[in-house]
């Protein structure tokens, strides 16, 4: 585990369990509802987890690409999908590390898949976080990424932000149509049960946690796309900053809502997102 602090913000993260974080903490708060000592991240609705090369789910766990059609492992067997890309089942290095902030890589080879990964998260005033990938391989390949925090949900919790459009979902919740939507705006009517993308997002979000509010705010590839889930009883809440429509690799009729980026050999995307107190 490591540890960093910053301004009035505490984290930990977890390099060698795909680079997750397993706490993180504001004047004392837990901003993210904090992982069980010694968990998988992957096993447990905490923390917060990096989605890379692809966010959400693949039908079948297909990918097309420019060498042919990769099937990847259907890790939500119930739903015959793949899900939140590979990156989260690998370590990543610790490049470089201060009182306040850590710089994480990756390098993975798997095919068809070829890429190095940066993380960067910084505390002072806000917390920010930024994922940059980079094509390694010989050929262009389709990339996504995103960012899956389980924020905190005491009684009292409120999501709000604006969008233009959410994606029905058929039964193993892939989008099946377009539904205009102006987003969400409200306590626990109007998000639990939701697990819902939606599109036109303008890049930002207000949380409110208990006694504590925050502004989220992505950038570049994280700003278009949200990702909104919130099981029904559960006290998380995930709000997901995320590169593109799940599946639009197999649906291309949604590539103009949020596509996965071809990156060139050598290419890069980042997405970036912070957190900043509302005062």
């Amino acid at each position: 585990m490591l540890e960093i602090a910053g301004g009035a913000w505490r984290a930990a993260l977890l390099p060698e369990r795909g680079g997750a974080l397993a706490m993180l903490a504001h004047a004392g708060q837990d901003v993210l509802l904090p992982l069980p000592t010694g968990a998988d991240p992957n096993d447990y609705w905490a923390g917060a987890f990096l989605m890379l090369p692809w966010s959400n789910r693949l039908d079948e766990g297909r990918l097309p690409y420019p060498g042919g059609v990769h099937h990847f492992p259907c890790n939500r067997a119930v739903e015959r999908t793949a899900l939140h890309g590979i990156s989260r089942e690998h370590s990543w290095r610790v490049e470089g590390a201060a009182p306040d902030r850590a710089v994480l890589v990756q390098e993975i080879d798997e095919a068809p898949y070829r890429y190095a990964a940066r993380l960067e998260v910084v505390l002072d005033e806000a917390f920010s976080l930024a994922l940059t990938v980079r094509n390694r391989g010989t050929e262009n390949m389709p990339f996504g990424t995103g960012w899956h925090p389980f924020f905190a949900r005491p009684a009292g919790t409120t999501l709000s932000f604006h969008a233009t459009g959410t994606l029905a979902r058929d039964d193993r919740n892939l989008p099946v149509a377009t539904v205009p939507s102006r987003g969400v705006d409200g306590g626990e009517d109007a998000y639990s049960g939701l697990d819902t993308h939606y599109t036109g997002w303008d890049g930002q979000a207000r949380l409110s946690l208990g006694e504590a509010a925050f502004t989220l705010r992505a950038e570049e590839a994280w700003s278009r796309n949200l990702q909104v889930f919130a099981p029904h009883g559960a006290p998380v809440i995930c709000v997901e900053p995320v590169s593109h429509v799940p599946d639009v690799v197999n649906r291309p009729g949604f590539a103009r809502l949020g596509d996965m980026r071809h990156l060139a050999p050598g290419e890069l995307m980042t997405g970036r997102v912070s957190l900043l107190p509302v005062t």
